[in-house]
């Protein structure tokens, strides 16, 4: 566990020093004149036509106000690329225009084809961006943790977490969702990871129960967590100074799509003209280049930021050795125990001992026992003896649970016992209805 000792939470106006010393060079002046020039293609397009719901809602957020928040317009861009990409995929295209039987057809497919391509790989350097931070994050946060039974409990809970959200998009997909509703899903989810981390932080909401949990968190680490998404609070810095060219990028991907669903969608009765083309064809390797520019850019930002605490960065220190461990002298022939009675199942019990060594090797039994409510004793760890021990388990049913030391076998030796034990509540997810947005 690396020390926090003599810091403090990441300011504003700490950042902004930073920042300053990482401009982003300005997007292309390309960005912007090839932005309008799609978006009114894309009106010629509405002209005496009809337009279904679906193109309604197209068009309306094409012309809406990107997202405030940096993570927010990261997974916009990325939803408008899937889009863009179904809508490449051959197999969704016009049948005329599927069964190329015109030169200029076959000179479009291939176009298309190679749109598709750049578009595929721009999505892949986004999911690699994307992926990597969120791990980079968890792995700072983790350097703060006591590294003892909890950290592998807060790993685990993690674990549990995101298997659970990966199977909620699973079977989103699997009854028929929209990319759109996926994504709607998939930010749902963010927001409410950065809800429970301001919970983590202040031990309100379903972290009420891990109050004794967090025993031996850094508290400069609970108000960093706490405080990081405030809206004047240091990332607000980060929207101020890097939001604008994103947001320029989220519009112009907003309205190549819109582009490509109309064009595509009324190709039978209009198919699209060589400049026309032209300008696409810009767009994309103008959008394409410029967002993996920024991308690349906030990536080496983010690796370097002091927003993110590192252990060397602090000077860490090695964690005081003493930290929450108890230490009891075990008499020969006695023996220690503790004991938690739990009332829900899907707890975590956790444990790490040692002995105290002298100039032989000793060691000491150790087992747990479950009792139910009607007083049936079950082994749970079978009874063993160890030097030292580290461990923990998911309880499957309420009742008492016993962690027992045995020195009973010794008949001269008494045993100095060092150890930490905790009972840890689940941590419930709470549900949210499918409407509800999740504010951060």
């Amino acid at each position: 566990m690396a020390s926090t000792e003599g810091l403090v939470p990441i300011t504003r106006q700490f950042l902004a020093s930073y920042y300053d010393k990482y401009p982003f060079t300005p997007l292309s002046d390309d960005v912007g004149r090839l932005s309008s020039e799609i978006r009114s293609m894309a009106n010629d397009l509405c002209k005496d036509v009809t337009l279904t719901e679906g193109e309604k809602l197209l068009v309306d957020e094409a012309d809406c106000q990107p997202p405030h928040k940096i993570d927010e317009n990261m997974w916009k861009n990325r939803e408008q690329i899937e889009e863009i990409i179904y809508l490449l995929e051959s197999s969704n295209w016009p049948k005329e225009l599927q069964q190329q039987l015109m030169s200029e057809d076959v000179e479009l497919a291939s176009i298309l084809a190679q749109f598709k391509n750049k578009f595929q790989n721009t999505l892949k350097i986004l999911e690699f961006f994307q992926s990597r931070n969120s791990e980079f994050v968890f792995n700072t946060v983790m350097t703060y943790m006591p590294q003892d039974f909890r950290g592998t409990l807060i790993r685990q809970q993690r674990e549990r977490s995101e298997r659970n959200k990966q199977a909620e998009i699973d079977a989103l997909v699997n009854s028929g969702g929209s990319i759109r509703d996926r994504y709607a899903l998939l930010w749902k989810q963010q927001m409410e990871r950065r809800r429970q981390l301001s919970q983590l932080g202040s031990a309100t909401g379903v972290y009420k129960t891990l109050v004794k949990y967090l025993v031996g968190v850094p508290q400069v680490l609970l108000d960093f967590i706490r405080k990081i998404n405030d809206d004047q609070g240091p990332m607000e810095e980060q929207r101020q100074r890097y939001g604008p060219p994103l947001y320029s990028l989220t519009t112009m991907a907003l309205r190549i799509r819109l582009f490509l669903s109309l064009s595509l969608g009324r190709f039978e009765v209009r198919k699209l003209q060589k400049h026309q083309l032209a300008i696409l064809e810009e767009a994309v390797n103008i959008y394409t280049s410029e967002f993996e520019r920024f991308i690349k850019f906030m990536g080496e930002v983010f690796a370097n930021s002091p927003f993110f605490i590192t252990a060397e960065a602090a000077g860490a220190m090695e964690g005081k050795k003493n930290e929450d461990y108890k230490e009891i002298s075990i008499p020969a022939g006695q023996s220690h125990e503790v004991s938690f009675n739990v009332e829900s199942i899907n707890s975590y019990i956790g444990w790490e001992f040692s002995l105290s060594q002298g100039k032989m090797s000793l060691d000491i039994g150790f087992s747990i026992e479950y009792t139910d409510p009607s007083g049936k004793k079950t082994p749970i760890l079978p009874y063993r003896r160890y030097e030292s021990d580290q461990g923990n388990f998911s309880t499957l049913m309420s009742g008492n649970y016993r962690l027992i030391w045995d020195n009973t076998y010794s008949t001269f030796f008494k045993k100095v016992l060092r150890y930490k034990v905790d009972c840890i509540p689940p941590v419930a997810e709470p549900l949210q209805p499918a409407a509800e947005e999740v504010e951060g």
